[in-house]
């Protein structure tokens, strides 16, 4: 009787050692497949963040930041203080513009 019950504790212990085992390798498997995955994400990520430009307040006039440059590109000539304060707030956090299309049309928007 005693030997029945040392087979079956055996069995039972290597059956609870198998499946750690393999929930193990599970799980390392599955953290290396997403450490995989964010490093590629992190590598694309700049390319899709990077805006066209950015609009934003420069020396009390209105300047147009491409690239993520920290000079404007252009400046555009109009005083700042003559804006609405919801206007001067929005050009305080800086506007990100995808297209020229949306450029032009912000610029025809603050000087009118």
């Amino acid at each position: 009787m005693k030997q029945f019950f040392d087979r079956r504790a055996f069995f039972t212990l290597l059956t609870a050692v198998t499946v750690s085992g393999f929930i193990v390798i599970c799980t390392l498997g599955q953290s290396v497949h997403r450490q995989r995955v964010a490093a590629k994400t992190a590598e694309a990520a700049p390319e899709l963040i990077q805006p066209e430009c950015v609009v934003r307040e420069y020396n009390g006039r209105i300047g147009v930041f491409r690239g993520g440059s920290e000079t404007p590109a252009r400046i555009i000539d109009y005083d700042v203080s003559l804006l609405s304060d919801f206007d001067r707030e929005q050009l305080a956090k800086g506007l990100v513009i995808e297209t020229d299309e949306e450029l032009r049309q912000l610029i025809e928007d603050l000087a009118s």
